[in-house]
């Protein structure tokens, strides 16, 4: 089972961390840590946490058969007792109308509906025994879920387990929609959950300023990108001495550059997911601002913790101690909640409260 700080991200990061999740606890905390008052800095007034299913619910029609991310078909009977083991898959049974069906959660899956659900991972893997125990008729997985033997052992026990392909990207959103849709036999509630996704995250990026107007500095951008804010997304869990810097394929790049920002970590020439932070790497992405998980920014202490990171002080970034905050449990789910994520980074770079 991935770490709780991101559910289906990180895969080698999160062998090295015992925390991650999106959180990291991957509990989508509304912890200020911000160790500053007012400014681009402060954090953000948290929204409940909370998924917005579609109305009325609709009418599963099964048997579905549908492709597994990790060979050969799956073919469901039943949805009457589902368990998906991450926070996002869960975010989309629930967008879907068909949270009632849910009999269980892992411990990335924190919103509020789902909060009193008995959770079946322990140390951040999956029980197979307390899968089976509630007596499943669908398990939804990821590909990074294990360990593997769970997974064969619910499966030898003859409940259908679908592995859904990750999503590095806003582009893979519909995809994942589609996919767990069709498994619980409401394809047409899945076009109407990505209809509404897809315009909710393009009226998000509606409130991009235009070209030449934008609020970043844009060092190093050159040209008309001057507006477009250098952004670097930094993973932190203070408490097992963990700083990374995100990369090209860190999963972040897409909302960053949805959002108006150049991700810094990718244009500085790092091409895999995360690298150890030094400050000739914080140098070379000269970032203008920060973007952080609040439970990694909780960790280090707060915005003051954050600029003793050596490197950190001396970015424009940590000069001007400009920190973007998102919550561990939505920020990298590319899911139905994707445009609030994207709402989030909109306002904090382009629109930042006191500047």
């Amino acid at each position: 089972m991935p770490h709780p700080a991101t559910p289906t991200r990180f895969p080698r990061l999160a062998a090295a961390v015992t925390a991650l999740a999106l959180a990291l606890t991957g509990c989508g905390g509304a912890a200020d840590g911000s160790g500053s008052s007012g400014g681009p800095a402060a954090r953000p007034a948290a929204a409940p946490d909370r998924v917005e299913p579609l109305e009325p619910a609709p009418v599963p029609a099964l048997p579905a058969t549908v492709a597994s991310a990790d060979g050969g078909t799956v073919t469901v009977g039943s949805v009457d007792r589902i368990v998906p083991l991450s926070g996002s898959l869960s975010e989309i049974v629930y967008s879907l109308g068909l949270g009632g069906r849910v009999v269980a959660r892992d411990v990335t899956t924190t919103f509020e509906q789902a909060a009193a659900l008995p959770v079946v991972t322990r140390a951040h893997d999956v029980s197979a025994e307390s899968v089976l125990s509630l007596r499943p008729t669908l398990v939804l997985a990821e590909t990074t879920t294990g360990p593997a033997e769970a997974v064969r052992q619910i499966r030898d026990a003859g409940v259908p387990l679908l592995v859904v392909a990750p999503a590095k990207s806003l582009e893979d959103v519909p995809r994942r929609i589609d996919t767990v849709a069709r498994a619980l036999g409401v394809p047409q509630a899945g076009e109407q959950l990505g209809k509404r996704t897809a315009d909710r995250i393009a009226a998000a990026r509606a409130g991009i300023p235009s070209s030449g107007s934008g609020s970043g500095s844009g060092s190093g951008s050159g040209g008309g990108a001057a507006a477009r804010p250098r952004v670097a997304f930094l993973y932190l869990r203070g408490s097992a001495s963990v700083y990374m810097l995100g990369g090209a394929d860190s999963g972040a790049s897409s909302l960053l550059e949805a959002a108006g920002a150049v991700d810094a970590g990718k244009e500085s020439g790092l091409a895999k997911d995360f690298t150890p932070i030094t400050s000739e790497a914080l140098a070379a992405a000269a970032p203008d601002a920060i973007l952080v998980m609040a439970k990694g920014l909780e960790s280090v202490g707060g915005v003051d913790g954050l600029v003793r990171i050596p490197g950190v002080a001396q970015t424009p970034a940590g000069m001007d101690r400009r920190v973007v905050v998102v919550d561990d449990g939505v920020l990298l789910s590319y899911g139905p909640r994707t445009d609030r994520v994207l709402a989030s980074l909109v306002s904090q770079l382009h629109h930042p409260r006191g500047a």
